[in-house]
Order: structure tokens, then C-alpha cells, then sequence
């Protein structure tokens, strides 16, 4: 009990931060606070337009911007990382709002948070790395499609239709729209869409998002443009830490959103960082602290009235595109967000939620990367099917079933592949020391096979067709050290496939079987079946010269001298 007691706290120490994070942070703590504030100005509006999308309200975005963003800076695995309310998380949040309320959403994002600390106890960051590019991608696509949709109501100034699919919502809005067009608004998201594309191309290095939507403020104050509908008021601070919204009744109901918003933090957390290590040179993340800086982000944040939130990919890439070289940049964009929040809450409470609609417009277009696309259509049609049902799938259904589909594919198409890499070839007799009359005696009663690539159940039927073919001969000899991998279900169809020529009067020999493959072999029962007389064979010689002598007996072949024993070349021949 000690013992495990001890595992488990050295494994939580290994977690937490240590003097090399301090290190980083003293390096170039100028540089690192000028990243942090620009990383704050482009987060302001993104924060409060994913709040206001998720249906929690703006301050709910900011609550989780600050909170958030300040503890997976601290805890989590990366040193470029930001994090807070992102459009995917978003995706995922509508539903569970519109089945059970704010209050559900804040105890499912509690719940993930626990969940998240337990993968990272558990060493599961290391199974990113299994996830297709093309389903990151399809995902991407999905996502951003989503989130624009998702924008449709804000953008064209109407209350927002009832309903939990996001393709169902957008038309009721266009029809409300046609029926009593808000040109205010619709005009509104489509300047600070256009200021944000167009101020992209023009410099890249300006948060054009923050001026568009100054702009769009102090347009609508000024004009009194009454269509154009604000935010509305917003808490001077973040409000105090509670659990009262904790509802131990509802626990088993939330688990299975609770896994899907642990499923997508860490999905979208190690994606991001990962993207921010490919950005730099020398940056490493450590996959496991950044769950477990994710999940004690997403444990406090619900505390706060905040979302479940993530690593964001946009923001860090601006972080990164800065300068931050520690973690003290992300730390400062979660302080300067702060500092709105109390000081500036009426102003940016003025905000037009039309405003706010184009910036998450021009966000959703940002997301997806055309180049990135051509390439992954152009690599293989295998790529390019995984990549359209995963955002087609994103769109249709949700998230996690999207994910679902797309690792199945992926992992269908690619045991396909490793399938089709199987080769049974028969390979003609080594003349050795025989003569050649003998070569050729022994050819007409003996052949051998030699079985490339893995034995396994998608390659292994098509194994049991080829080998049960095989023409009236008295012996089969495999060469098997060539087997990448067995397992049960190759070995089952090998003893099957075996069992069908001892019915037919012909024995099977195999050389060259290797350690794994005999264990496998064994569980089965199919190791008896090739080791004639109980004896198994180190080489295709070895095999032949059992053959023969099998033969010799059975009276089939004349007795012939034994050849000289081989001493070189014999490893081509296992």
C-alpha cells in the first residue's frame, strides 16, 4: 500500500512544474509580456463570441479566458500554449446547454476536468500521435463549418431558432431574416469579417479583430444604431467560487458529455501544442502535463460560472508568431484579460453582438488551410475519403461521433493496406548438393512457399484460398521467418488451411518460425500440426531434408545420399 501510495505521489510530482519552467520564464521576461498582451488584445473578442455561441453569455467566455488560461499556464506541458473558450469546445456546448442548461454544462465541464487529470495520471497523451492527419484535418473543416454556421442568428440580427442542429438553425434564421431583414447587423458582421481577411493579408502582425470590433462599438453608439443589439451587462469582476451548481443527482446522466468534452480538450490541447512545437526550434511539450494542466483548468473554470476550455490553436499560433518563448506569455494574456474584466466591463459591454458574429466568421474561414487540403486530397484516395467523412460527419452529426468514424476508416483503410502487403509465393527448391536428376525427383513431390508480410486476420482468408489450391504434390514446405506479425486468427486459418492438406494425404512442414509466432502457433494448436515427428526446423534445408526423408519411407522416393551439411547462405534460405 506504501509503495503504491509512493508511485502515485512521484507520479503527480513529475507533473507539476519544476525550476526548468522558472528557467524559461527568466529568460526574456520582456519579450515574453509584449507576446502575453497581444496574445490578450486578439483573445478579447474571441472569448466573448465564443461565450455568447456556447449560450452561457459573454462573461462566461472571459470567467474561462482568465481562469483557464492562467492555470494551463502554469500546469500544463507547453511553454507556448494558450488557452481558454474555443470554437470547437463551442460545437460541443450548444447541445448540452439546450438539454440541460448552464448549470449541466458547468458540471460536465467539472467532470471532464477530473477525467483529463486521470488520463494524465495514466501516461494517455502518448496515444495522440495515433490520430490520421487526414482526420485532424476533416475535423478542422467540420469545426469551422460549424462555428460559422453557428454565427448565422448574431450575424443577421435575428433572435436565434430553437433546435440543437446547427444546419436546421441557420435556415430557420435566413427565413426570420427574409421575412424581416436586420441590414444593421448583417452589415456590421460582414465589415468586421472583411476588416479582419483583408487586414490579414495586408499585416499579418496587426489584431485587426480588436480594431474592427472597436470600430463596430463606436459605430453603433454614435449612429444609435438600435438594430445593432450589444452584449449587454457584464459582472465588474468574476464572481465568487461555488459548487452550488453541482447537482450529485445528475452524475450518471452527464458522464457520457462529460467524456465527449474530455475527448475534445485533449484532442484539440495536444493538437495545439504540437502545432506550436512545429512552429519553434528547441520547443518539446510534454503530452501528459499538458492533460493534467488542462484538467485542472477545466476543474476550476466551472467554479468561476466558465466553460470547458482547451488549448487554442489560433492564439497560440499568435503567441507564438510574437515571440513568447516561456510560459509567463500566456500567463500574462490571462492577467491582461483580467484587468478588462474588472476595469472595463461597461464598455465592453457595448460590444454588438453582430460584431462579434464577424469576428468568429472571419475565424471560421481562418481555420481552414486550403493548401493543407489540396495536398491531403492529392496524397491518396484513402486520404482523401477519411478526410470528407470526418467533416461531413462533424457537420451531420457531432464531434465525437466524427472522430469515431474517422479513426475507423483510417484504421480500416489502413489494415487494407497492411493486407494487401501479404505475399504467399512459391519459390523454387535450392539445388544444394543435389544433382540435378535429384532436384528434379524431389521437385515433383515437394514444394515450398514462402509466406511475406503479417498473418493476421485481414490477410489471413485470402492466405487459406492460396494455400489450399495447391497442386496434388505430397509435401508443403513454409518458410515463415520472413512473418512480420501472427496473431490468433492468422494461426487459426494457417491450422485450418494445414488440417485441409493432411485430408488430402499431403504433409506441411514450415522452417524459420520465430519465437512470437510459436507462442501464437501453439495457443492454437497449429505448431503440432507443422513440426513433423515433434521436430521443428531452423532452416528451409533442414525442412527439405525432412521431406525426403519422409518420402524415403513412405517408399515414394528411392533412397538417396544425405548432401553435405550447409554452412553458409542458409539464413536466405529460413
Amino acid at each position: 500500500m506504501t509503495t503504491a501510495f509512493g508511485r502515485a505521489w512521484a507520479r503527480i510530482v513529475s507533473l507539476l512544474p519544476g525550476p526548468a519552467d522558472l528557467a524559461e520564464v527568466r529568460r526574456d521576461p520582456r519579450r515574453d509580456l509584449l507576446a502575453g498582451l497581444t496574445v490578450a488584445i486578439v483573445a478579447l473578442p474571441l472569448a466573448l463570441g465564443f461565450g455568447v455561441s456556447s449560450g452561457l453569455g459573454a462573461a462566461a467566455g472571459l470567467a474561462t479566458a482568465v481562469v483557464a488560461g492562467a492555470l494551463a499556464a502554469v500546469f500544463g506541458g507547453s511553454n507556448l500554449q494558450v488557452s481558454g473558450p474555443t470554437g470547437a469546445m463551442t460545437v460541443v456546448l450548444v447541445p448540452i446547454v439546450g438539454r440541460y442548461g448552464p448549470t449541466g454544462v458547468l458540471t460536465v465541464g467539472l467532470m471532464a476536468g477530473v477525467m483529463l487529470v486521470g488520463l494524465a495520471l495514466l501516461r494517455a497523451g502518448k496515444y495522440m500521435q495515433y490520430v490520421p492527419a487526414p482526420v485532424v484535418e476533416g475535423f478542422t473543416v467540420g469545426i469551422a463549418c460549424v462555428i460559422g454556421l453557428q454565427q448565422i442568428p448574431n450575424a443577421l440580427g435575428v433572435p436565434k431558432p430553437e433546435g440543437d442542429r446547427v444546419l436546421v438553425v441557420t435556415w430557420r434564421a435566413v427565413e426570420e431574416f427574409a421575412k424581416n431583414p436586420n441590414w444593421t447587423a448583417a452589415g456590421l458582421a460582414v465589415a468586421v469579417a472583411a476588416v479582419m481577411l483583408l487586414g490579414a493579408r495586408w499585416r499579418p502582425t496587426v489584431p485587426f479583430s480588436i480594431v474592427a470590433v472597436i470600430a463596430a462599438t463606436v459605430v453603433a453608439q454614435l449612429a444609435h444604431l438600435d438594430a445593432a443589439k450589444p452584449i449587454g451587462d457584464l459582472p465588474a469582476g468574476l464572481p465568487v467560487p461555488s459548487l452550488s451548481f453541482l447537482d450529485l443527482g445528475s452524475l450518471g446522466t452527464l458522464l457520457a458529455p462529460a467524456v465527449a468534452v474530455a475527448a475534445l480538450a485533449a484532442l484539440e490541447s495536444l493538437l495545439s501544442a504540437s502545432v506550436a512545437d512545429g512552429m519553434t526550434v528547441g520547443q518539446r511539450y510534454d503530452p501528459d502535463r499538458e492533460l493534467f494542466g488542462q484538467g485542472l483548468a477545466n476543474i476550476a473554470a466551472p467554479l468561476f460560472g466558465g466553460v470547458p476550455a482547451t488549448g487554442a490553436i489560433a492564439r497560440t499560433a499568435v503567441n507564438v508568431r510574437t515571440g513568447a518563448g516561456s510560459r509567463l506569455a500566456a500567463l500574462t494574456h490571462a492577467a491582461v484579460l483580467a484587468v478588462i474584466v474588472f476595469a472595463a466591463a461597461p464598455v465592453v459591454s457595448k460590444i454588438p453582438l453582430a460584431a462579434l458574429a464577424g469576428v468568429l466568421l472571419a475565424t471560421a474561414i481562418r481555420m481552414v488551410e486550403v493548401g493543407s487540403l489540396r495536398a491531403m486530397a492529392k496524397a491518396t484516395r484513402s486520404d482523401a475519403l477519411i478526410l470528407v467523412l470526418t467533416a461531413v460527419a462533424t457537420l451531420a452529426l457531432d464531434l465525437v461521433y466524427a472522430v469515431i468514424i474517422g479513426l475507423a476508416v483510417a484504421g480500416a483503410l489502413a489494415l487494407r493496406a497492411v493486407a494487401k502487403q501479404a505475399r504467399f509465393d512459391q519459390v523454387p527448391l535450392d539445388r544444394g548438393d543435389h544433382s540435378a536428376e535429384e532436384h528434379a525427383l524431389l521437385a515433383e513431390h515437394i514444394v515450398a512457399y514462402r509466406i511475406d508480410g503479417p498473418l493476421f486476420f485481414a490477410a489471413a482468408h485470402r492466405f487459406l484460398l492460396e494455400l489450399t489450391e495447391v497442386a496434388d504434390v505430397r509435401v508443403v514446405v513454409l518458410r515463415m521467418s520472413r512473418v512480420s506479425t501472427m496473431d490468433a486468427t492468422g494461426a487459426l486459418v494457417l491450422k485450418d488451411a494445414v488440417a485441409k492438406l493432411h485430408r488430402r494425404g499431403i504433409l506441411v512442414l514450415a522452417s524459420g518460425i520465430r519465437a512470437g509466432q510459436r507462442q501464437v502457433l501453439a495457443s492454437v494448436g497449429a505448431l503440432d500440426l507443422l513440426c513433423h515427428d515433434g521436430r521443428e526446423y531452423a532452416t528451409t534445408p533442414d525442412a527439405i531434408r525432412a521431406a525426403r526423408d519422409h518420402l524415403e519411407t513412405a517408399g515414394v522416393l528411392p533412397a538417396l545420399p544425405d548432401p553435405q551439411p550447409r554452412t553458409s547462405g542458409e539464413e536466405a534460405l529460413r
